[in-house]
Parts: C-alpha cells; structure tokens; sequence
C-alpha cells in the first residue's frame, strides 16, 4: 500500500490522539476512583463516629438501640453493625441480617479495641453485594464495649467512575474526528502544492522551461517551489544559451566553409588546368599568382578566427601602458598607402599637438586601426580616408573616415557579429570573411573602451574608437590633495565668515 502524506498524517494524528486521550483517560479514571473511595471512606468515618456518639450510651444490645441503629441506618444510607470486645456481632441495623453471632476478624477487633478506626481492605463474609466498609471503636475514651461496624454499597462509586470513562471515550472519538478533519485540511494544503510542484517539475524536466509556481507565502513549500522556480529559469537561460550557441556554431561552420569553398575550389580548378597542360607557359605566372593570393586569404581568416576564439575566451593578454597615438597612426597609414594608390585614395592623418597619451596595448590598437582602415580602403573608390585623433575628457578618440559606399542603417547593428558582410556592392576583389569588426569590438571592450560608427549609403562612414588616457598617478594624488586642501579650506571660511556665498571669492579684510 502506498502510503501517501494523507494516510501517514491520518495514521500518526490517530494514534497520537489514541495513545494521548488513553494515557489521558487511564490516569484520570485512577485518579477519580481513588478520590471517591477516599472520599466515600472518610464519609463513613464521620458517619460511624457520630452512630458511636448515638450509643455509646448503650452497653448492651437491647430494644432501644435496635430502634436506634435502624433510624441511622435509614438516615445514613448505611448498613451497621456492632461487635463486643470478643469480635461477635451483637446487632445490626436491618431486622433479617444473618451475620449476628458471627465474628469479625481477630485482626480487625484488635485494632478497634485499642481505639483505632480501620477502614484499609476490610472484608467480611455474609455479604451479597461490594460494600465498601470502616470500622471504629463503640463506647467511650475510658470505656470500649466492642466496635461499628459500617458498610456502603460502591455502586455508586462504580458507577461515577463508568460515567468518567464513558465522557472519556466520547471525547476520544469526538478528537478523532476532529484530527480526521484536520489531517483532511493539513494533508490537502500539504499535497495538492506537492502534487502541482511534482507535476511542474515533470515539465520541466521535459523541456518545458517557462513553467513557473507560485510561492506567495512564506512556509517551507513555498521555499521549495521558489527553488523551482529559479532552477527553472537557469535552466530556460542555459537552454536558450545553448541555441544561441548551436545557432551561432552552425553559422560559423555555414560561413566558415562558405569561406573557404570558394578558394579552394578555385584552387582546384587551377591545379586540375595547371596539371593538364591546358594553360601556356607565358600564362602560368597569373595563375600562380592567383593562387597565392587565395592561400593568403585562407591563411588570413584562418588567423583571425585564431584571435578571436582567443579573444572571447579572453586567452589574449593585455599589455597597457602609455602611448603616443599619432606616430601609430602614421605607421598604419604608411603600410596602406601602396594600397590606397592602388584605388587611387588620398589618405591622411591628422592629430591634435596636445594630445595625451592613450593608456593601450600598442601592437593591439594598432590592430584595431589597421583592420578599420583595411575596411576603408576596400570599399571607398577614387575619394580620401582620414585617420584623425583628438582627446575628449578623459578619453583618446581614434577616427577612421572614408568616402566610401556606406553602411545602410539595418545592417549597422550587425556588422560587429561574426561573418557578417554588409551589402555594400561588394565587388568579387573585395574578398572578406566578415570577421575585422567582430575582432575590432572584442579588442576595443578588452581596452575599457567604445566603438561606434556613423554611416549613410553613397556617402562614406566614420568609425569612431574611444580608449581611455593615461593619467599619471603622481598627478592623481596630488589632485586628491588639492581637493582635500580646497575642501578643507571652504569649511575653514564658512566657518570663519558664515555669511560668505560658496561662489564668492571675495572675503572681508582683517
């Protein structure tokens, strides 16, 4: 049998409710029956005490104290009898009693004679029905004629004591009952939130991650179903990581092989002609040309799909120091310039004469620059490329403009992702895996930096890089320290001249 939440808080309810009331009940009924048969037997001490100050005038048993005993007996609602020293009875208080002239126990006669009342586990023989019974001295202090003898039915004893047991047992079941619904109450606020948390977790243990509980109290199973619910929203977060990768790796195969389909199927082809004698000796050279350069641009995105795998997995140190930023420009802008004859480009290379110097990897920002103006010069025909650099507070602003084609507004958003190719007329000599920007982006974050690009179709684009200036710690402190000193020497003049404004720099002569 499955012992569900509702049977076991049932079951232990019940026999705690069982084993309480009983223990309960056990130790009341000893506790009440004991007290009526005190009380009882105290009562027929003072009843017997007062029958021995009603003949203890009487020494012998006559007429006149047979009358007597019965009246008592009929006040008292007790049975009486009277023993002589020797233990015979002598008389008794009903007419057809048949235990005159037996005795009383030798025992019990003793004591009675020595002037004690016994009313400890009497018993007598002749009687017909439980009697409860005490025994006291009959006569006076200095003058003992024999003893009395008391008896009282226990059916009244009994029977309050049946009535006690009966009220407990009423109020054992009606505690049953009352457990049964409360257990009824418990084990449904109990298990139909157990039932839902199970179901919502076989849900989500199916893939349904959206499934959510609600936990508005405070309990333990409102703690539990919270903690289903944050399981459940890592696990949509990792699931939804987890396409975002499998997305992103099929592009990146997608693209990757489109990449290098394309050369090494040319490749192939030049090979295959190349082997079969089917291009002339004068001609071979601009195959073999050909050829390399598509081994160069295999080689290239091989490369840079190496930085940047190595840059999001933030394997690529960053060595930072101060740097003077115009001669990198000119250095870039020399290594471009046979390129930018090529398409006949005039590029130039402005820079403030104050600039400060940008806090930066120099072989890395050179990197950044070199990829921008690649993408420059590819697209931009017969116009200029400008690479200029300014400061702006606290920051070192690197700027790579064209006249080129331009950049459409929906593509902008995406010309950081991997692969990506914008469409902006690319013509089959710009070859590209889509992969400059992405790498300029990881770059620049890895500087503390921000990029950002300004573009319209047919008119050119401005991208704009933003690295932080190098500040000399000597020139922090000592900052620190003016403004400490200022700040101390405001509260020093307001306390001195409290009527002074902040912005007054005037101050009263002394």
């Amino acid at each position: 049998m499955n012992k569900t939440i509702f049977r076991r808080l049932l079951l232990g309810n019940l026999a705690i409710v069982l084993l309480g009331l009983g223990a309960v009940g056990i130790a009341i009924s000893m506790m009440v029956k004991g007290y009526l048969y005190d009380v009882t037997q105290q009562e027929l001490l003072r009843k017997a005490k007062k029958v021995n100050l009603s003949i203890q005038e009487f020494q012998t048993a006559d007429e006149n104290m047979l009358a007597l005993l019965t009246f008592l007996d009929q006040t008292f609602d007790t049975r009486i009898w009277i023993f002589n020293d020797r233990g015979e009875i002598i008389a008794t208080s009903t007419q057809d009693e048949v235990s005159v002239g037996k005795s009383v126990s030798g025992t019990i006669a003793e004591r009675v004679m020595q002037g004690n009342a016994v009313s400890d586990e009497l018993h007598f023989e002749g009687l017909t029905e439980p009697m409860l019974s005490v025994a006291v001295p009959w006569g006076k202090e200095d003058a003992l004629y024999g003893g009395i003898v008391l008896h009282a039915p226990v059916n009244g004893v009994t029977h309050a004591i049946v009535q006690v047991r009966e009220t407990i047992l009423w109020v054992t079941l009606f505690g049953m009952l009352i457990s049964i619904a409360i257990v009824l109450y418990l084990s449904r606020s109990i298990s139909r939130p157990l039932q839902h948390i199970a179901r919502t977790a076989a849900e989500i243990g199916m893939g349904q991650y959206d499934r959510r509980l609600e936990a508005d109290g405070a309990d333990e199973i409102d703690d539990l179903a919270s903690s289903i619910n944050s399981l459940a929203a890592k696990l949509e977060r990792m699931d939804e990581e987890r396409r975002k990768s499998d997305r992103m790796r099929d592009d990146f195969l997608a693209n990757l092989s489109h990449e290098l389909r394309t050369p090494l199927t040319a490749m192939q082809g030049f090979l295959e002609a190349l082997q079969d004698g089917l291009i002339p000796e004068e001609g071979r050279e601009k195959y073999y040309d050909v050829m390399y350069q598509e081994t160069h641009h295999m080689t290239r995105l091989v490369d840079d799909l190496l930085d940047l795998m190595k840059l999001e997995r933030e394997e690529v140190a960053i060595d930072r120091h101060p740097l003077d930023v115009a001669p990198l420009l000119r250095k870039v802008a020399f290594k471009f310039e046979p390129d930018a004859r090529e398409r006949e480009l005039d590029l130039r290379v402005e820079a403030d004469d104050a600039l400060p110097k940008a806090y930066a990897d120099g072989d890395r920002l050179e990197q950044i620059v070199a990829n921008l103006v690649r993408n420059a010069v590819k697209f931009t025909d017969r116009g200029y490329i400008l690479l200029k650099a300014y400061a702006e507070e606290d920051k070192v602003v690197l700027e790579v403009t064209d006249t080129g084609v331009g950049i459409s507004e929906a593509d902008q958003a995406r010309i950081w992702e991997r692969f990506f190719k914008a469409d902006r007329g690319r013509s089959r000599k710009n070859k590209g895996a889509g992969l400059g920007l992405a790498i300029v982006k990881e770059l620049v974050e890895r500087h503390e930096g921000t990029i950002e690009v300004d573009s319209r179709l047919e008119q050119g684009s401005t991208f704009r890089v933003r690295i932080p200036a190098y500040r000399d710690p000597s020139e922090v402190v000592v900052a620190k320290i003016g403004e400490s000193s200022v700040h101390r020497t405001n509260i020093f003049l307001h306390k001195k001249f409290p009527n002074r404004k902040s912005n007054d720099h005037t101050f009263p002569v002394q």
